[in-house]
């Protein structure tokens, strides 16, 4: 069927008056109705709507940003992103809105403005939608606010405990650092109090209202270590998420990321690591885009760094940028002074927290706890308080409390003239063949005892000749 010219041209010309209907329509009906140009001017409005928010001539609002005349309104993301919002709710301070925007495009498709129309006159009848979505509103409120105390610092530098001359001098390095940018590598044996001190940094930096985002390196395969350390994009590997994983780089944008056990950082991802502390910028897995990222890193290990390097399984570049603020945490063996300290805020810790009733711990009980060599440090002794304070039988904890979980002071010394590193693997041997005989040989047990992970103790008993089946 052929079309004739004139015929064309009564088709475009009721096309034109079905437009022009169709929004005389709109604008009768939903009583709000607003133009803006591409910069998201205002250049009609009708005088309904602007009355509505304070205008009384209508030609007043014109050429205003839209934001400046309707606070709440969408119609710069209309044009940003050239994508109608056919139904959304709008507050106005006093009640909600029902609203239409659509963008207006030229004959080449460029967007040159954008429409909307409020519903408002027929909002009672979509009741039902409005209390969903205010509903919905409260819950991600509530949903955020748990996420931002989740990711807020969980100690100050008074639960770092101690007076003694090294934790005073560690926590007056810490609170050199706080106010600080720069990255902070805190090196000590497990056990030390790292994580705390961590905290205890971001609490008191500038980026202390900012979250702060954890990662253990030890604790994730380096499969996954890269996703979740940088983000993956939808489908970047088999079995990934198709709407894509946020990483720790971004959920920690604008406050602190705390990288534990940075040591076990596979040697692929430390170069990516380095161009984050070097530029603060980053790519997600299976992505081209570059993101950013205005972090401060802090760093923690309890392995030799420099022994790394030296062997090159860790990239000497990437040491010296984690190693311009360094603070040294002491084993609890060589600040045995603070253990009654440290005893009586644990003790309180675990009593605020419900583990156990409030106890106090005999002089007896004290000195028997400083004969100890402490492997696992503040750890090991918070979690042989615990199990004191559920096992005992009174409201004292007192030397025969302590030596049914450590038994007797040893009599067995390590060799004569033997190095610290072969007296440190004598004092564990010791302290896992302990653990070992009160728990029948059962490692996963042990492991929980000694309050570490059961491939880790595996690898411990292997290195040391033990033999679990032997308890």
């Amino acid at each position: 069927m052929s079309h004739t010219p004139t015929a064309l041209a009564d088709y475009d010309h009721v096309r034109q008056w079905a437009m022009q209907s169709l929004f005389q329509h709109m604008d009768d009906s939903y009583q709000g109705t607003v133009i803006v140009d591409d910069q998201a001017r205002i250049i009609w409005i009708n005088a309904r709507y602007a009355e509505r928010f304070g205008f009384a001539d209508p030609a007043a609002a014109l050429g205003q940003p839209v934001e400046h005349v309707i606070p709440n309104s969408q119609m710069r993301e209309v044009l940003r992103t050239g994508v109608p919002m056919l139904l959304d709710i709008m507050p106005t301070g006093k009640d909600q809105l029902v609203v239409m925007r659509l963008p207006l495009k030229d004959g080449q498709g460029k967007i040159i403005g954008a429409v909307g129309f409020a519903l408002f006159d027929q909002i009672q009848s979509l009741a039902p939608l409005v209390a969903k979505f205010a509903r919905l509103g409260e819950e991600l409120a509530a949903t955020r606010e748990s996420l931002a105390q989740a990711r807020r610092a969980k100690y100050s530098f008074d639960d770092f405990v101690g007076h003694s001359s090294q934790i005073s001098e560690v926590r007056r390095q810490a609170m050199l650092a706080a106010p600080l940018e720069g990255a902070v590598l805190l090196l000590g044996e497990t056990g030390t109090g790292k994580e705390v001190l961590a905290h205890a940094i971001h609490a008191a930096s500038p980026r202390a209202g900012k979250p702060l985002v954890s990662l253990n390196m030890a604790a994730i395969p380096d499969t996954l270590l890269e996703a979740e350390l940088f983000g993956a994009s939808p489908n970047a590997y088999t079995g990934a998420d198709k709407k894509g994983r946020i990483g720790k780089l971004q959920l920690a944008d604008g406050g602190t990321l705390f990288l534990d056990e940075i040591g076990d950082m596979p040697a692929s991802l430390q170069a990516k690591l380095l161009r984050v502390l070097q530029d603060k910028e980053f790519e997600q897995l299976g992505a081209n885009r570059v993101l950013r990222a205005d972090i401060r890193i802090i760093a923690a290990t309890s392995a030799r760094l420099e022994e790394k390097v030296a062997a090159g399984s860790f990239r000497a570049d990437l040491y010296y940028r984690l190693n311009v603020l360094t603070i040294q945490l002491p084993p609890l063996r060589a600040h045995l002074q603070d253990l009654p300290e440290l005893a009586e805020s644990l003790l309180a810790q675990l009593a605020r927290h419900g583990h156990v009733a409030r106890q106090q711990i005999s002089h007896a009980a004290l000195q028997r706890l400083a004969a100890y060599h402490w492997p696992g440090n503040v750890r090991e002794l918070r979690n042989i308080l615990e199990r004191a304070s559920m096992l005992g039988r009174g409201s004292l904890l007192d030397e025969e409390d302590i030596n049914a979980l450590l038994g007797k002071p040893s009599t067995a010394a390590a060799p004569v003239g033997a190095s610290y590193q072969q007296q440190m693997a004598h004092y564990e041997a010791q302290l896992l063949r302990q653990a070992l005989q009160a728990c029948q040989g059962h490692v996963p047990s042990a492991a929980r005892q000694l309050g570490m992970g059961r491939a880790t103790l595996y690898k411990k008993l292997a290195a040391l000749g033990i033999n679990p089946s032997d308890f």
